[in-house]
């Protein structure tokens, strides 16, 4: 099976948007499977469009070595090549002096070849410093090839690549020049996650864009001789092994509001013997079910909708007051509140503006808070069906309950 993983020096250098390319060309003629470092939503979601199968998160601050192994190799299965994104630059992580959290973490514990993308704008010689650093902070990691990105004319690339080839010994396969059409498609690309049926077209008519610009400037046949080519050894055991019947029913929130879930989700609910039944807080009643999960996603954008869809809100009161678990984080929290109120200026508002919510909490939620993005450690008071007293998470969020 061919692998590989492609990182960024740095947030911004367009790895996601060579990443997105290189697995929607590459899909043309092979079975694609997508990873994603770290704990993000919203790229996954369109590398599971442009592949065709469920992006899976990899993150070793949440996870062991093993469990990272497991996921990688269910993942694998029935796949021709696997393509591994990562977070942020290759060793930005959860600390200053050692790899946990980081994508380099993940590439050594998967042994995997690794592409590094530079932005390399008003920069030539120089950027062959870049790739020494990066080749020498980490002997372990095998920096394979580099794609150089924002390239201001032919001077400039031949100049760059003579250098780092010369300097580092590895080839660079592509030298994309700034272009205003690609930054554009992804700047409308990041602002909500990809889902089935919702602005499709607008989606891949930026993909094309995308994919189109990358498949001109970077040698895709170079791409395919960096990449490992190895069997993935089946390590996942009895993760995934699922029974020969479903004995439970879980509702999982799930449309425009409410998206924000990894695929694994999904795999160890059914390997648990769950039947998901996915409703839409914005649209439906809420179905029967022995449990509800609400996840993450953008509440405050369907504020009036979720508001007006009464019946769900006082359904999902009763079955929480009833004993009926209702699992909420993130965006599925602030539904729960009694409220959720939209500050002035936010989203162009010229005053306040409140909804009413579920009322299965006490409390409001306000929005814009302060920006929190950051990996935390949690404690609960005692062990229970959701985890370990202690446990590692992720929270990103802007709002405040």
């Amino acid at each position: 099976m061919k692998q590989i993983l492609i990182t960024g020096d740095r947030s911004g250098s367009g790895k996601t948007s060579i990443t997105l390319a290189l697995a929607a060309l590459l899909s043309r003629t092979s079975r694609v499977q997508a990873f994603k470092v770290g704990m993000d939503y919203i790229d996954p979601s369109y590398l599971s469009a442009v592949s065709g199968r469920p992006c899976r998160n990899l993150d070793s601050y949440t996870l062991s070595a093993d469990q990272i192994r497991a996921m990688y190799s269910h993942g694998c299965r029935g796949a021709d090549v696997a393509i591994v994104e990562g977070v942020r630059g290759l060793y930005e992580g959860a600390e200053a002096l050692d790899d946990t959290g980081s994508t380099a973490s993940v590439a050594k514990t998967l042994d995997l070849p690794v592409v590094l993308v530079v932005s390399a704008q008003s920069i030539t010689r120089s950027a062959a410093a870049i790739v020494k650093g990066f080749q020498t902070l980490d002997p372990e990691i095998r920096i394979s090839g580099v794609i150089l990105n924002n390239i201001h004319g032919g001077s400039h690339r031949v100049k760059a690549e003579k250098a780092i080839e010369h300097y580092c010994g590895i080839p660079v396969i592509g030298a994309i020049p700034r272009m205003e059409e690609m930054q554009l498609a992804m700047r409308h690309l990041g602002l909500v996650p990809y889902r089935e049926g919702s602005g499709r077209g607008d989606f891949d008519n930026r993909i094309a864009v995308i994919t189109e610009m990358i498949g001109k400037y970077v040698d895709l046949d170079a791409f395919r001789l960096l990449m490992k080519d190895a069997p993935v050894p089946d390590v996942s055991g009895n993760w995934y092994s699922a029974p020969e019947k479903t004995d439970v029913k879980i509702g999982v929130a799930y449309d425009e509001a409410f998206n924000f879930y990894y695929a694994d989700l999904f795999f160890l609910l059914h390997a648990s013997g769950a039947e998901v039944v996915r409703f839409s807080p914005v649209h439906d009643a809420l179905p029967n079910a022995d449990g509800y999960i609400i996840g993450g996603g953008y509440p405050e954008l369907f504020l009036d909708e979720l508001e007006k869809n009464d019946r769900m809100r006082e359904a999902l009161y009763e079955v929480s007051r009833s004993g009926t678990p209702v699992y909420a984080e993130c965006g599925g929290l602030m539904y729960l509140t009694e409220s959720m109120t939209l500050n002035k200026g936010w989203q162009g508002r010229e005053d306040d503006h409140t909804a009413e919510m579920c009322g299965v909490f006490s409390g409001t939620t306000r929005m814009p808070a302060r920006r929190v993005v950051s990996y935390v450690e949690g404690t609960c008071a005692a062990e229970s069906p959701l985890g370990a007293a202690s446990f590692r998470g992720h929270e990103f969020h802007y709002s405040e309950v």
